[in-house]
């Protein structure tokens, strides 16, 4: 029609012009009227434009219909995760759908899972969020909004920031104080440990139908496990040249370097303070850690109620034995080899508290239990006959703080503030810790950092060889740029923003997304949150 109307125009008759046109496309008279007869129609109407019936290219496929992509989209959602394109032929089936559409039959498989993209739906494996499982749980939320986020926002004023820039991140002001020295900043560095196996590779590809298949390596592998040190200011933890890493291999497993432990903790955590202490002296620094129990064990000695007994007996806690170079022993079964020591003393009213009879005592060496420790605390415990513990599970009733020797123990300061090894090595060299809410892995950034590497380790040639293994691995964790690891922890960031302004998981996923390149979030998210109908 375009070509024959230009033609028209540019002066050929109009029955000239219809038949040059359909001389064009191959055709003879009878396209000669059509066309002419169509033209006529849109002159008069230009909405009425002529539909193949044959499904040619140069007709609108129905999917085209907002209404019905609309509809086909709501009814999708509807169905749960699971959905597939027999869905939307059995929903096309229905008589009032075909009807209201003027359908006179359903399409084609093909068709269908062309309308599924269209509606955005691809075929793929589905993300992953946050965790569920925990994350709004009753001490997991109270832990987050009255011990990390406070102690967070109180560095937030000598952090770094960034911001987008016409779509550049870049630092933030502030740069005056800091020249000026009237700023030392603070630089908070993210732990975490990831394993990455051999034969961990792409799953999908484009595979051309003649392909064969080909024999496959079983198992995953070899397995390499990476801890390390990340921030925003600087990346991985390492040296100004480069020359010195925090960064920690280990081949996990019984008969190769063994296990990850508190100890091995430990000593990463001391290499990372020295490295900090040598290259970066005019900062202050944070180390941030998830709640493994690797991460927060006590000493064996700690105080802790759990255990104790009510009455004077012979009594202590279980240590393990180690050797001249401070590793737990091995016993011929496999196990460590433990022997009972002393628990250590508690503090009231700032002076020591001794837990164990002294010497020329009648029960000398022996422990008080309990009663005793609670009357030398000003606790009528014997007056008022407390039971040792409520029940076999130690479940005391919400709220009670009395009800028994263990739970006014556990209540004690001495009891509740018991710093882990973990904190106590850093404290005693000037780091501050912060350790993570449970099940919150969306605010730790270096969780992309890994999810980054290993989408670039999955690239490599596969081999089963440990020192390929190895190679790939530093090559993909060197890959990482440091404006990405800006923009994770950006995002990071906005998680903790918004839990700080009251949201939940579900809100705060929501806001993270909607206010992407934000580090905070604006006043009105709460308005924002009610208008999209997030709860």
């Amino acid at each position: 029609m375009e070509y024959f109307l230009r033609a028209f125009v540019n002066g050929k008759s109009w029955s000239t012009a219809a038949l040059h046109t359909a001389q064009f496309i191959g055709k003879g008279p009878y396209m000669s009227r059509k066309v002419r007869q169509w033209s006529k129609a849109y002159i008069l109407d230009h909405e009425n434009l002529p539909l193949s019936k044959c499904g040619g290219t140069w007709t609108k496929s129905r999917i085209a219909d907002e209404d019905l992509k609309e509809e086909i989209l709501t009814h999708l959602q509807s169905l749960g995760k699971y959905v597939t394109a027999t869905a939307v032929i059995d929903y096309l089936k229905r008589s009032d759908v075909m009807q209201r559409y003027r359908l006179t039959k359903s399409i084609s498989t093909v068709t269908a899972e062309r309308w599924m993209k269209a509606c955005g739906f691809r075929w793929t494996v589905g993300r992953g969020g946050q965790y569920v499982d925990g994350h709004e749980r009753e001490d997991v939320v109270f832990y987050r909004q009255n011990i990390f986020l406070p102690s967070w926002f109180a560095l937030d004023p000598k952090l770094r920031k960034w911001k987008l820039v016409d779509g550049k991140l870049v630092e933030e002001d502030g740069r005056r104080e800091e020249e000026s020295g009237n700023l030392r900043r603070t630089v908070v560095w993210f732990h975490d440990e990831s394993t990455f196996y051999a034969h961990d590779r792409r799953k999908k590809r484009w595979v051309h139908v003649n392909e064969k298949a080909t024999p496959q390596p079983k198992g995953e592998g070899a397995s390499l496990m990476v801890a390390d040190f990340v921030s925003a200011d600087y990346g991985w933890l390492r040296s100004v040249d480069g020359k010195e890493s925090a960064r920690v291999l280990f081949r996990a497993g019984k008969a190769r370097d063994g296990w990850f432990t508190n100890d091995e903790i430990l000593e990463h955590a001391e290499a990372a303070m020295a490295i900090l202490r040598k290259h970066y002296p005019n900062e202050d620094h944070v180390f941030v850690f998830d709640n493994a129990t690797t991460h927060l064990k006590r000493a064996d000695d700690a105080l802790s109620a759990r255990n104790m007994p009510k009455s004077c007996r012979e009594w202590g806690v279980d240590a393990p034995v180690k050797d001249a170079r401070g590793k737990a022993v091995i016993g011929p079964d496999g196990k460590v080899v433990m022997m009972k020591v002393h628990m250590s003393n508690g503090f009231f009213n700032g002076a020591p508290q001794e837990f164990y009879w002294p010497e020329g005592h009648e029960s000398a060496g022996k422990f008080k239990g309990m009663v005793q420790i609670l009357e030398e605390r000003g606790f009528e415990a014997k007056k008022l006959k407390l039971k040792a513990q409520c029940n076999k599970e130690f479940k005391c009733v919400p709220g009670s703080t009395n009800c028994c020797c263990r739970r006014i123990l556990y209540n004690q300061p001495d009891f509740v503030h018991v710093d882990s090894l973990l904190e106590t090595t850093c404290k005693e060299k000037g780091f501050k810790v912060l350790f993570l809410p449970k099940f919150h892995c969306e605010l730790n950034f270096i969780e992309q950092c890994w999810g980054y590497a290993k989408r670039i380790y999955r690239c490599y040639p596969a081999s089963s060889k440990e020192v390929d293994l190895e190679a790939n691995v530093i090559k993909a964790l060197d890959s990482v740029p440091l404006e990405s690891m800006q923009k994770f922890a950006t995002r990071s960031r906005r998680f903790m923003d918004a839990y700080h302004k009251g949201l939940n998981g579900k809100q705060a996923a929501w806001a993270a997304k909607k206010y992407r390149g934000h580090r905070v979030l604006p006043g009105t998210i709460m308005e924002d949150l009610d208008k999209a109908k997030v709860t």
